[in-house]
């Protein structure tokens, strides 16, 4: 019986938590997303605007169009590719937001293998 008690109380206690997500805070700004690729630490900064995102990443920028689905989902389209790659939609949705960013799930429009990363407001 306490067993059940127990858990009951832990499904309560854990359905009452909503998690912040205050979107519209991180739809324009400039942003910093750190990850790791071949077990180095990468950086990417990026500006978002209502309608373009330009990111600088190894020294290279780039250009995509934004446009958002949702509250907190938004499509990136490259404006200018130069692979076929490189033309596929990325979707983008936020999940969770705090004062300083945001963690959000992102894959290619279409394709089901979904990843995550940590957005940081730098400005």
């Amino acid at each position: 019986m306490k067993l059940v008690t127990m858990l009951a109380l832990t499904v309560l206690i854990t359905s009452c938590y909503n998690q912040e997500r205050n979107c519209n805070d991180f739809k324009t700004g400039k942003f910093e997303f750190i990850q790791v690729i071949n077990g180095k630490e990468t950086k990417s900064v990026f500006e978002r605007t209502k309608t373009l995102q330009i990111e600088t990443f190894n020294g290279k920028t780039d250009t995509a169009s934004v446009r958002w689905v949702g509250d907190c989902e938004f499509v990136l389209q490259k404006l200018h590719p130069k692979t076929m790659n490189e033309k596929k939609a990325i979707s983008m949705k936020i999940l969770t937001t705090n004062e300083k960013g945001y963690v959000f799930e992102y894959a290619f429009v279409g394709e089901g293998k979904k990843q995550r990363g940590t957005v940081t407001k730098i400005d």
